[in-house]
């Protein structure tokens, strides 16, 4: 009995120390079993533990864009940005009058914010005068390799990339076909364009190529600002055009509800480059989507305030195009938009 004591004594000992270990490594486990689940959530929730300065700036009123303010906005909310708790937002607008713009970025660089969005070619170029050094998005773009706004679309080179909304002439082409298909009748298209901006001449030119073959005659006719449009439209009331082609353009844009109010007090059929136009009472549009890419934007700046260079990021190209056709407008002008039209749209507008 006594000979068996250290051995029993000895067993103890193994045993208790063994259950001491086993408890000290099921709590271990237990912690970083918590800190890693809890991990995901905090990077969620704040991307990098810090708070941003973004800046927007754009052409139009605050009203007319708003729902591209809110594309970024949400883009960047399902990638774990919330203003108020990690991004700040510093938003300008033009008001429709370019010639602020250049004050309106200086004033952006000034307050040292850590990404610029911008929208179309008007305020990329006032931002790009204001700075080299803060990383520019571009929401929508025209040619910004021929505006020099960057390099090349795969390596844009300097502090500057995004997106381009501009699609090949051939849009224009694809336009004028819709206008012709929807409204058989029409034999002369007024053709309103602002010749300012890089590449609108071959725009003009394919759009002129795409009538002669539809049999139809162009009127074109120039358009750089606001105060503008109503003498356009007369002359296109004395030159009888049957229908109008509204080209892509940060200024007609934001004023779309002067034009399409203009479009139909001279009861004229329209197509438009961008689906807000249909939406406040125009005939029908086809082209890319522009929230839909300010939303994308937000892809852009999360990268770029994780640490990528702009120079590095590939510019994109739209890829999707939406025909939306509204249908309440039709009715008012006397037309019946065939079948094989409708069949075709993204959206119908009742």
């Amino acid at each position: 009995m006594t000979a068996q004591t250290p051995l029993l004594r000895l067993r103890w000992m193994w045993y208790w120390g063994d259950m001491v270990v086993r408890h000290t490594i099921t709590r271990l486990a237990t912690v970083v079993i918590l800190l890693l689940l809890a991990t995901p959530l905090t990077a969620a929730a704040q991307p990098s533990g810090k708070a941003y300065r973004i800046g927007f700036i754009a052409t139009s009123a605050p009203n007319e864009a708003q729902h591209l303010f809110k594309a970024l906005d949400e883009g960047l909310r399902d990638l774990g940005y919330v203003e108020g708790r990690n991004v700040a937002f510093e938003r300008r607008f033009a008001e429709g009058k370019q010639e602020r713009l250049p004050g309106l970025a200086a004033e952006l660089v000034r307050l040292n914010v850590d990404v610029i969005v911008t929208g179309s070619n008007p305020v990329i170029a006032a931002v790009k005068q204001a700075t080299a050094r803060i990383p520019v998005v571009m929401a929508v773009s025209r040619d910004p390799v021929g505006a020099g706004f960057i390099a090349s679309l795969a390596r844009p080179g300097g502090n500057i990339t995004g997106l381009s909304n501009d699609p090949s002439p051939d849009i224009h082409g694809k336009n004028m076909e819709l206008l012709k298909e929807a409204v058989p009748r029409i034999s002369r298209v007024a053709y309103l364009w602002n010749p300012d901006p890089p590449g609108a001449e071959t725009y003009r030119q394919v759009a002129e190529a795409a009538a002669r073959t539809l049999g139809v005659t162009l009127q074109p006719l120039e358009v750089r600002g606001r105060n503008e449009f109503e003498d356009a439209f007369a002359a296109m009331a004395r030159a009888r055009a049957d229908a109008v082609l509204v080209v892509q353009d940060p200024i007609f844009l934001s004023a779309r509800g002067q034009v399409v109010l203009l479009a139909a007090r001279h009861r004229l059929p329209a197509v438009y480059g961008n689906r807000e136009y249909a939406e406040v009472g125009g005939l029908m549009s086809y082209g890319p989507n522009v929230a839909r890419q300010f939303r994308r934007a937000a892809v852009y700046v999360d990268k770029i305030l994780k640490g990528a260079k702009p120079a590095d990021l590939p510019v994109e190209q739209p890829t999707t195009f939406e025909l939306v056709i509204n249908l309440k407008t039709a009715k008012a002008l006397g037309l019946t938009i065939p079948a094989s039209v409708l069949a075709r749209a993204d959206q119908v507008i009742q």
